[in-house]
Parts: structure tokens; sequence; C-alpha cells
């Protein structure tokens, strides 16, 4: 299967991938023929990309770290918890996130059993589910990007766990926000985007007096939107003032903010979100942090298209145990011309600058 933009997908396609709904339902089987009121109906629900299945594609599989079923169930779980919190106000919600807090760690230590057993880079394929309630998918995949960054700088199993909770819980605060606000498709004024960033003190409110959870969790929602040069919020904490945890879950929810599809804007893909990262790293985002997500997530998926400097065009086909941002990859263009018989390439033994660019709108010449 690949990975292609819906700019280019044409009647006769075939879809490579399930597509789910919010309801864990399958709104688009694999195998399924694509025709015109599908494309129609895709548009119409903001997807940018699904995967489908063509000769240049054969055999080349992907899988998320964690299966359809699993997730659906942690976000059903999620979604009932902060939805009995959005209900209620002040020391009723800290109640209840109290009353929660045995269901919240059994989520986050199965999200950890399945991670450190994992032997592979943290895939997430957000192109497969359609959801309405972007916050508790977020949250849910904040968690896991999370626990792989925290597990490859080396914490104890009870520091990742801690970071887990964190992470689910970092946007509690997001509840209090108006509906309006949290989900206007435009841009904020200036007045929307001030009580936007409330969400940081509100969540700490929530959480910083609970018995059953750590300060160290409320901390985490009061500190994820603080950068290391003192321009993030609430209170513009510098470096060495915030907490090692919410540095971690910082350059996760960004990561995971700029990877999936938004009311407001596109969806960039893996190797573009740890680019934007790159780029803050040591005056945004910590270092070593941001060194340890490109060593834990895949950048190019399989089944992604890639133009390479040396006039060639190839599908990733697998991934480079040791090496993320350099996967294999099979050839099946050179100097322009479809080949007869295609082969694999390991770019972690090519130039540096092999890659070019990611090419979701390549249609092969008929």
């Amino acid at each position: 299967m690949r990975l292609i933009s819906l700019n280019v997908v044409k009647e006769g396609m075939v879809v490579g991938k399930t597509i789910w709904n919010e309801a864990g339902h399958p709104l688009l089987h694999q195998g399924v023929v694509i025709n015109h009121r599908i494309i129609e109906r895709l548009r119409q629900l903001n997807i940018r990309y699904i995967y489908i299945d063509d000769l240049i594609s054969n055999g080349i599989q992907i899988e998320e770290t964690v299966n359809p079923v699993v997730r659906h169930r942690v976000v059903t779980e999620i979604t009932k918890t902060f939805e009995t919190v959005k209900t209620l106000k002040g020391a009723q919600a800290s109640y209840i996130i109290d009353q929660q807090s045995k269901a919240i760690s059994g989520i986050v230590e199965g999200l950890l059993d399945t991670i450190l057993n994992s032997h592979e880079f943290l895939t997430i394929l957000s192109d497969a589910y359609l959801y309405d309630q972007y916050l508790y998918h977020h949250s849910f995949q904040v968690t896991l990007y999370s626990i792989a960054i925290a597990k490859e700088l080396g914490y104890s199993y009870e520091e990742l766990r801690l970071i887990g909770i964190g992470a689910i819980l970092h946007d509690i605060g997001k509840l209090l926000i108006p509906t309006e606000i949290l989900n206007k498709s435009g841009a904020l004024t200036e007045e929307e985007y001030n009580e936007m960033k409330l969400h940081t003190r509100y969540g700490f409110d929530l959480l910083r007096n609970l018995h059953s959870i750590s300060l160290l969790v409320a901390h985490c929602a009061f500190q994820h939107h603080e950068r290391l040069d003192g321009s993030g919020y609430p209170r513009g904490l510098v470096e060495f003032e915030i907490h090692p945890f919410a540095k971690i879950i910082a350059v996760a929810d960004v990561f995971d903010a700029v990877t999936s599809n938004r009311v407001y804007r596109d969806k960039l893909l893996p190797s573009e979100g740890v680019a934007i990262l790159e780029q803050g790293a040591g005056t945004l985002y910590d270092a070593n942090v941001v060194e340890a997500l490109k060593k834990c997530v895949v950048h190019y998926p399989n089944g992604t298209v890639l133009t390479l400097s040396n006039n060639r065009r190839g599908i990733v086909s697998r991934q480079n145990e040791l090496h993320p941002a350099t996967p294999y990859v099979r050839i099946f263009e050179e100097n322009g011309e479809m080949l007869v018989a295609t082969y694999e390439i390991n770019l972690a033994i090519e130039s540096a600058k092999i890659i070019e660019k990611v090419d979701t709108e390549f249609i092969p010449s008929e």
C-alpha cells in the first residue's frame, strides 16, 4: 500500500487501509474500489490522504503500534472521563478526576506495556481515523509519543507512568474553554487567544490538589506550553524552570498537533513535523528531547513515495531498525522511466541529502 493525497485520487483506485470513524466502525473498508461518490465523501470529511493498493506498492504493509481495537477502547475511556469533567466545575470536576485516577493509571500502564514490548519505531496512523473530538485522540497520541520519548531517554517505569498520566491530562483545562473558541475554524482574535492560553492554568487548578495523582502531573498541564527561551505561556518560564516531564510533553504535543488534521489547517507529514521541532531545538524545545523523538518515531512511513536526488523515485518499503530517518526504499523509477524490475536500497548507506521530497501526488504514467 502507499500513501496518496486525496488531490490525485482517481476512480478505480483500491483502498489499501481501512478508515475508521469515531465510533470504532469502519467507514471505508480496505479493498473497496474507489468511485466518484467516495471521493466526494472523503472531501466532505476533510480527509487529506488515504492509503491505496497498486502495483508499485505491492506487498508493502504498515501497521500502527496500537491496533485500532485497542485505540478505540482507550480513546473511549479517555472520552468518558473528560466528558464527565466537562459537565462539572471546580472541586466537583477535580473530585471526578480523583475518582477516575485508577482507570487513567490503567490506561497508561496498558500503553506502557505496548511500547515497552515493541522493538519497532512508534507509528501512529492519524490518516486512518476520522474524529470530531480532536482533544481526546490528541491526548491519546501525545501519551504514546511522550512515553516513547521518555523510554528513549532512559526513564524508570514509575517515571514513565507519571509522564503518561501527565500526557493524558495535559490538555484537560481545555474542557473549561468555550467550545466556540476551541473549535473555531479561523484565526483566533487576540482576546480569544488569551482565553485559550488559560487552559494551562485551568488544568493546573483541576489537578493540583488531587490525592491520587502526583503534583508533577499538574505541572505537566501547567508547563507544556512553556518554551526554553521564555517565549511560552502562561508564566514565561525559561529552561531551568521547566520540569523535564513538561519538556517531553511539549515536544510530543507539538509533533502530534502539526501532524494531525485540524479544522484550521492541513496536517504535515511526520518528516515535516520533525523538521519543525529541529528548527526550535535548543531555543524553544529541549534538544535532547527532540533528538529522542527523532530516534523513536517513523519519519517516512511505509508506503511513502520519495523523490531522490539522483533522478530516482521510490517507495518506502520497510524501516531501518538503526536509523529511523533513513528507511529502505523500493526504487521503481529512474530518469523518468518506470523500471520493469524494481530494486531496494538502504538510505542509511546513501548520501545524507538523498531525499529531495515526499511525493504524495505521484501518479504512474499510463
